[in-house]
């Protein structure tokens, strides 16, 4: 299916008025010397799409360009790349025009604009969207239109940010993999025979291509450093309770931002973060984050990874990695190997999560077991077979987890380990069996290295790490202290500019 060929109605607008669009925004010719990712554009690229969110909204504040170029330019890229990426699978094109011609004039006549003004983004198709599709990647919902927004979608908008669209994930986001029935694959843009990652896979590569300078993503075993990992950008998992979710009690899924840079990430969050009213949201307003990133503090405490108790991990990924070792210690940190104890995590974690899903998906099983894939009925199916005492015990493991944790980081203040055990595999194939001949159980068994870290319940940050001799991007892992954003953002930004990996866009932009 065509990703932007969607009806003329809410939920979308056609390649032709998607193309008029385009035509009829009367805006000038593209900003020259501007600051981009490092080598060149091709052709029909216009210079703003990969201008920093941070310049770009310093730009439209100072007025020296406006929301509306901002706009049809990104919207151009999207015409021009989307259709070999599949990333964005809702357009609203018309629309997000019309919206940005308001923030014009709110500019113009000097009115209050958010940290976020003017700025494209595109939100993941798990998040609802007034009067826009919102699919959750499934046939069940594949012309579904809500009425309300998420909580996140509100405070990106009251931040000023402008809707372009909805981007692709798997089945309800189960799977660190972006495909589903409905709009099908979406594809690495450094190698487009290869997986982007998922869960919010379709973020990931909107933000590589130059279609949003910032997006947002979801994250329970992984699913927004991953893909932030597969495709060289940056994907945040704050603590649980930062940013406003739902009213659930578990800490396993959070939402976050995703952006090319650290200090986009940080922008970002700083618009979502927040209290919200639910049973885990933390007081403190997200406001701090919009500060400038400060210089690391020397001596800083690095605990580098050994081998995560034994978890498989491909050699190209722990070269990448380990490659990178140094470039703490030339930082001025302390760097010794060290890691938690993750003895028993893999099946507290697997069982939580079965437990967690199970309200949502067991009635669609029930119902047409034949619109769900095999994964979601495979953790129905283990959810029903879980005993008091096996949830008893997760929920134990959970709690003692947290708690070493606690220990760990009086000992260091950050904790290296690579985002993924494997570098992007083939986009057909739904996940990894085998990792280094060592056969996995199941399907998330290849993400226990974000698996991990989502049960120890503090923020992680993916930063892009270097490239296989493939071309293939590596993520690094930076994991905080207990609700420790900001330090951690912190760390991330400096080795973000002693490596400048992030800048190496994909040959397709």
């Amino acid at each position: 299916m065509d990703p932007i060929n969607t009806p003329d109605r809410a939920d979308g607008i056609s390649r032709r008025a998607f193309g008029h669009a385009i035509g009829s925004a009367a805006i000038g010719g593209t900003l020259l010397g501007v600051t981009t990712a490092e080598g060149q554009l091709r052709s029909g690229s216009d210079p703003l799409v990969l201008l920093d969110a941070t310049e770009l909204a310093a730009r439209l504040r100072a007025k020296q360009i406006s929301a509306r170029e901002v706009m049809t330019a990104h919207l151009a890229q999207i015409e021009r790349v989307n259709p070999k990426v599949n990333a964005i699978v809702t357009l609203v094109a018309e629309r997000a025009l019309a919206d940005a011609a308001r923030a014009d004039e709110v500019i113009a006549r000097g009115g209050p604009v958010g940290v976020l003004h003017g700025l494209p983004v595109a939100h993941k198709d798990l998040v609802a969207t007034a009067g826009i599709r919102t699919t959750f990647g499934s046939p069940f919902y594949k012309d579904f239109v809500p009425t309300a927004d998420a909580p996140i979608v509100t405070r990106i908008r009251a931040a000023g940010a402008i809707t372009v669209g909805k981007t692709n994930t798997p089945e309800f986001g189960a799977g660190s993999q972006t495909f589903n029935t409905v709009f099908g694959a979406t594809r690495n843009p450094y190698d487009l025979s290869r997986t982007c990652g998922g869960s919010s896979g379709g973020a990931a590569v909107s933000l590589a291509c130059g279609f949003v300078p910032i997006a947002d993503g979801s994250d329970t075993g992984g699913s927004l450093r991953n893909p932030a990992a597969f495709c060289n950008i940056v994907g945040l998992r704050p603590s649980p309770g930062r940013v406003g979710r739902d009213a659930s009690w578990s800490p396993l899924s959070v939402s976050g931002p995703m952006a090319r840079s650290v200090a986009d990430v940080a922008l970002f969050l700083s618009a979502i973060a927040g209290p919200d009213g639910g049973p885990l949201a933390l007081a403190e307003a997200g406001s701090r984050f919009a500060a400038p990133l400060e210089a690391l503090p020397k001596g800083a405490r690095v605990a580098w990874w050994k081998d995560l108790g034994g978890v498989p991990v491909e050699p190209a990924v722990r070269a990448a990695v380990d490659a990178n070792r140094r470039v703490f210690e030339d930082l001025g940190c302390k760097v010794e190997e060290a890691e938690p104890d993750f003895a028993g995590v893999a099946d507290a974690f697997a069982r939580l999560r079965f437990l967690d899903n199970y309200a949502r998906y067991a009635p669609l099983v029930r119902e047409k077991p034949e619109w769900v894939k095999d994964t979601i009925k495979y953790e129905v199916a283990q959810a029903d077979t879980l005993t008091a005492a096996q949830i008893s015990k997760a929920h134990s493991r959970q709690s003692a987890l947290y708690d070493e944790a606690r220990l760990f980081f009086e000992r260091f203040d950050y904790f290296v380990l690579p985002v993924t055990q494997v570098v992007p595999f083939d986009v057909t194939v739904p996940f990894p069996t085998r990792i280094n001949d060592v056969a996995l159980g199941t399907y998330i068994d290849w993400m226990r290295s974000c698996t991990y870290v989502s049960l120890m319940a503090n923020p992680a940050i993916s930063v892009p790490a270097g490239f296989t001799p493939e071309g293939l991007p590596v993520g690094l892992q930076i994991v905080g202290r207990h609700r420790g954003e900001w330090p951690l953002l912190q760390m991330a930004h400096a080795f973000e500019q002693a490596t400048r990996h992030g800048r190496r866009r994909p040959a397709i932009v």
